[in-house]
Order: structure tokens, then sequence, then C-alpha cells
């Protein structure tokens, strides 16, 4: 054992907010139950540019590198050793030299529906209104309820209950996964099955960027890494990755681990206004997760990419 004074320092870099705070906590505390004294801990709050802009859609401003871009220059400026992110908010290629190394065990990967008016998105009353940022959420919405109305929400979990609270909207659809790492799961109404509302890729998964040369933080943190998680995370980022996904279009995907060296992989993309739907599922090694996840977005973008994609400016 290493004398404490000796004690290799982990720079965490996470967003300020209660849910980021508690996924780095939990890096943290994973970490700690495995070394002990034999690591320290600072934890470095970084405001991103999605933190800072709240009115708008996040489609509009730039999509999801605005929860990465300020913690991954930390990491590059050497100012944090590990940036930690809810996966479903890291864009779909990451910048050279940095890369995601391991994932925690993945939550729950449902969305959840939270109402005070009704007890399901079914028995929401005609013409009701229901606040989300997601585009993908949005589009399973229309799909299933197009008489229902849709407002922005954005903001951190508490910020949209609030809002909810308040009587902006009649509903909301937030991820279970969040809910529950907020000690908030009783605030769920219903969780949405995900054979009605396929989630977002990644989405329940925490994971650890590093500097890709850092290999000593890199066998530190690999300790945590969960292997089903690894390769759901493997092929549902492919089928972002192939399909160039970002926050401007409708796109979801499932993977499940067997423990047995199979994975089984539903992938789905979306007119925004959830007209249509077009799905296709696989299974296989789990070795060759990422090359389903990617041959499954070509089809997909084959049968729908002209509907849900829009073309290029």
């Amino acid at each position: 054992m290493k004398n404490h004074s000796d004690a290799r320092q982990i720079r965490i870099g996470t967003r300020g907010s209660a849910l980021a705070l508690a996924q780095a906590t939990e890096v943290q505390n994973r970490l700690a139950a495995i070394y002990g004294d034999e690591v320290k801990f600072e934890r470095v709050v970084i405001k991103t540019t999605g933190d800072k802009i709240l009115d708008k859609a996040l489609s509009l401003v730039g999509g999801k590198g605005l929860f990465t871009k300020e913690l991954e220059e930390a990491l590059f400026a050497d100012q944090i050793d590990i940036a930690v992110h809810s996966m479903k908010d890291v864009q779909a290629f990451l910048p050279d030299g940095l890369e995601i190394a391991c994932n925690l065990p993945r939550e729950d990967v449902r969305d959840a529906f939270i109402s005070m008016k009704a007890k399901s998105l079914a028995d929401m009353p005609e013409g009701a209104v229901i606040g989300t940022a997601s585009v993908r959420r949005e589009a399973f919405i229309k799909n299933k309820r197009p008489d229902l109305k849709t407002v922005l929400f954005r903001g951190n979990v508490q910020s949209r209950l609030k809002k909810l609270e308040d009587g902006v909207a009649d509903a909301t659809l937030l991820a279970s996964a969040g809910l529950n790492r907020l000690g908030l799961s009783d605030r769920i109404t219903q969780h949405i099955p995900v054979e009605d509302m396929l989630p977002a890729p990644a989405q329940g998964a925490i994971g650890i960027e590093i500097r890709s040369n850092d290999q000593v933080t890199r066998e530190l943190i690999m300790a945590l890494h969960d292997e089903a998680t690894g390769y759901a995370i493997d092929a549902e980022r492919a089928f972002l990755s192939e399909l160039d996904g970002s926050c401007r279009t409708p796109i979801a995907a499932l993977a499940r681990y067997d423990g047995h060296g199979r994975v089984s992989f539903k992938g789905a993309i979306l007119t925004p206004d959830g007209a249509r739907i077009y799905e296709t599922t696989r299974e296989g090694s789990a070795n060759d997760a990422a090359a389903m996840g990617k041959d499954a977005a070509q089809e997909l973008y084959a049968r729908g990419g002209k509907d849900v994609f829009p073309p290029a400016a």
C-alpha cells in the first residue's frame, strides 16, 4: 500500500447540474471502493455551452457537442484527467486524441412519463401539451398521439419538473435513469415500455472520456468497465455514427448483451412529424456489435433516409 501522500490524484471533470454531479460522485465512489487511499480525487466543475443556452432547442444551436466541448477542451489542456458524461449526450464522433475508455453499469433505459393530469401518454386528453427538448420523443409522441401539442422544455431535471408544476405543460418525458440517479423515481407516473418508445442511443449509460495517450489513467479506470454495457454502447453508437446522428434527427436504438457472447439490437429512425417509423433488428456475436449497428444504420438510411434526414444546407 502506498503512503497516502504518494497517492495518485484523479481530476474529475463534470458539468455542474445535479445529475452530472451525481454521476461524477458515482464514478468517484466506485474508484474509491477499489483503490482506497491509493487515489485522491479533485472535482472540477465546468459549465458547458449546453448549460448556458436554455431558450433554444439543441438542434438549432449545435447539437450534442454543446454538452461536451468545454470538458474535452479541459482534457486537452491537461486541466482534468477524466470527463464524466451521460453517453446519450456524447456526439457521434470524438475529437482525435480523446476516447471513451469505459462505461459504468447501465441504469434503466426507458423513458419516463411524468404528469399530474394523466396516468400515461395514452390517457392524455385531446390537445394536451407535453414539454420536451428531444426530437426523438417529440416524433414518437406525434406518431402515437398526433392530436397532442409539444412545447420546448430545456434545462436540468429539476427545472423541467418545476415547469410542469407551474403548468407550462400537462406532462413531460425524461430519462428514467436520470430520475433514479437523483432519487426522484417517485416522480415517475409511468415507465414507457421500450416497445412503445425506443430510447436514445446510449440512454442510461455513463461514460468516462480520457486522453488516448494517458495509459496510466486508462488502466486505473478500466476496473470500472461493465462489459455488458460496453457491448451495447458499441452497437448503439456505431448506429448513431453511421447515420451521423445529431440532435436534429429522431434516432433511437437499444442493444442488449445476453451474458453469453451474443448481442441483440433494434434501431429506428423517424420522420420529425412522427408520420413514418423505419425499424430494423439484428442479432449476433458481441464482438460484432459495432458492425451490427453500422449495418442496421445503412439499411435504415437506404429505406428511409430521404424521409428522415433533411437535405444538407
